[in-house]
């Protein structure tokens, strides 16, 4: 395998450093990588720019298969690697579903083939995500995805007897339960977050205890059977405060927030766009407030970017027929550096720590997330800080178009992402081929 030597770096934000990669790990970091690097080494000049562990995202919507009009695995993946991702974990409501061996072991093998980051398929809870019976969880996990993260996003395991069947299942393989919380009988028909705006546009509105009850429910459900419990895309502060006190109670439970939470308010839909359409909704500035304090104190724990790619007739119609959903792999970081890191909220570190560390740990991706070390696989997002962009949704690497962040300036530009010691994006373009560069 070619080697590569990342001069002038500055991981975390911190002392310059020359990092030198080879077969497939970090093989030297410091004044001396230069000195090991091989006369035939790719040479990159990075000077001043910052280093990061390779991106993780905990969810991913990549559609493949059966809803190739919005994403593919490839054209999905290509995205991540342009945001920094080097692992993405891929949602389970595809076309088949992913509820058994064959169709996870599919979606494995898509995500080799196009090279860009290594893709781990979550597979759903119950059989065909309808909640009534347990899906082929065991299969799943001994098949060659290894399936560690269950979740049938999209739509509430709301069965409190399944929810209990499935986190006492995946304990013989320390799996874990992803929830998408999300009463479905305090939610039909909404369409926004129930608050003052939504009385003022006449749209039904999404209560944050449809969030907060299930969460509380399944944080004792998770006490009772010793389990591990992961919450998707926490939206209010109810919610904070309940797995505040959980995780005081000693109960093993995970976070994750998504960017548009902590950038944007249910004030969007006075736009009536479908693009500030999602699920779970926009939320109050109180609750992003929250969210945003949750994410630096560590109740909550990940970034999740809940990419959910969508065609352009399902976003370009009236409110009330758009579909549920935004994109997000090519600008979580940069809403990130916007919120947490430029006020001062977050370091550099932490920011790895809830975008690449804490991801690889809970998906138990074994070779995600372990940091800028000698030794370490070869992982690594190069970052342009002071860059600031305003984002154009056709020059986007997502087959969709569904940014609720288009016409806006964010900080920060991906330049560079190695994924085992290949790079995937160079001079902030995708490589063509990235798996050619096996040799």
């Amino acid at each position: 395998m070619t080697s590569h030597l990342l001069t002038g770096v500055r991981p975390y934000g911190e002392d310059a450093v020359d990092i030198l990669v080879t077969d497939g790990v970090i093989a030297a970091v410091g004044a001396d990588g230069a000195d090991q690097a091989p006369e035939d080494v790719v040479r990159h000049d990075l000077a001043g720019l910052v280093a990061l562990p390779g991106l993780v995202d905990l969810h991913t919507h990549l559609r493949e298969p059966g809803g190739e009009s919005a994403e593919t695995v490839l054209s999905g993946t290509r995205a991540a690697a342009a945001g920094g991702y080097t692992a993405v974990f891929a949602m389970a409501n595809t076309d088949p579903v992913q509820d058994n061996a064959g169709v996870v072991e599919q979606v494995l093998r898509l995500g080799h083939e196009a090279g860009y980051v290594d893709v781990h398929p979550i597979g759903a809870v119950s059989q065909g995500r309808k909640g009534e019976h347990l899906s082929e969880m065991g299969a799943m996990a001994q098949s060659a995805a290894h399936v560690r993260v269950f979740s049938d996003d999209g739509s509430c395991v709301s069965d409190p007897v399944l929810m209990r069947r499935a986190l006492e299942y995946v304990k013989a393989f320390d799996g874990v339960i992803a929830q998408h919380a999300q009463d479905p009988r305090l939610t039909e028909g909404a369409q926004m977050h129930e608050g003052a705006v939504s009385a003022e546009l006449g749209l039904r509105g999404w209560p944050a205890v449809a969030e907060e009850s299930v969460i509380a429910r399944d944080v004792l459900l998770a006490e009772h059977v010793g389990s591990r419990l992961h919450v998707c895309h926490v939206s209010t502060a109810g919610s904070v405060d309940i797995i505040r006190w959980a995780k005081g109670r000693g109960i093993d439970v995970t976070a994750e927030v998504t960017p548009h939470h902590l950038l944007l308010t249910d004030e969007m839909a006075r736009t009536y766009s479908p693009l500030y359409k999602v699920n779970p909704p926009l939320r109050t500035a109180d609750d992003v407030e929250a969210l945003r304090e949750a994410l630096a104190d560590g109740t909550i724990d990940v970034i999740g970017t809940d990419h959910a790619p969508h065609p352009l007739e399902s976003k370009d119609c009236e409110w009330q027929a758009g579909a549920f959903g935004m994109t997000g792999l090519e600008t979580a970081l940069s809403v990130l550096i916007e919120t947490m890191v430029a006020p001062g909220r977050m370091s550099w570190r932490d920011l790895a720590r809830v975008m690449s560390t804490a991801p690889a740990l809970i998906g138990r991706a074994a070779d995600q997330g372990q940091g800028l070390e000698v030794g370490a696989p070869a992982n690594i997002a190069v970052v342009d800080p002071e860059v600031r962009r305003t984002v154009d949704p056709r020059a986007q690497w997502t087959h969709s178009t569904n940014t609720p962040y288009a016409g806006m300036e964010l900080p920060g530009k991906v330049v560079a992402t190695f994924l085992h010691g290949r790079p995937t994006v160079l001079d902030g373009e995708p490589v063509a081929h990235p798996t050619d560069q096996e040799d």
